[in-house]
Formats: C-alpha cells, structure tokens, sequence
C-alpha cells in the first residue's frame, strides 16, 4: 500500500488494525490534511494518483521476467 497525495493535498496513509495477539484483522486508508500533525512525516513518500496508476501500468507491462522466474520456480516445487 502507498501513501497517496489527492489533488487538494489530502493524503491517503495506509493503515492495519491488528488484534492483540498480533493477528491481522485489516487494511485501511486514513485521511491526513495538511495541518495535521502527521502531514510533513508522510508528504515526503507519497505519490499523486497518476503517479500510482503509472507504477502499477508499468509492473503489469514489464514484470513478464519475474513472472517466468516464479512460474519455473513453482514447477520446480510441484515435482519434488
């Protein structure tokens, strides 16, 4: 999950909610404005929605390698 910078400056920080033995109960975005105490922690790593939508076109363009590396690597695993 990203830190996501909306175009009136909001920005989108993933957040987990845990139980108290440590297992995962969810995932979530919670909004931080500028102002908030939070805002200069998280600006630096954040990425506009086209920004996002260009990674995630790029992986699905250019990850043809690595998905051939694991499908060889699960045929390996299925026939041991």
């Amino acid at each position: 999950m990203y830190v996501i910078r909306l175009a009136d400056g909001t920005l989108r920080v993933p957040q987990s909610l845990t139980s108290e033995d440590g297992r995962l109960i969810g995932n979530a975005y919670v909004e931080v404005e500028p102002g908030d105490p939070d805002y200069e922690r998280w600006l630096p790593e954040a990425l506009t929605e086209e920004e996002l939508a260009e990674r995630r076109r790029r992986w699905e363009e250019e990850n043809d390698e690595l998905e051939r590396a694991f499908l060889a690597f699960k045929s390996q695993q299925e026939e041991t």
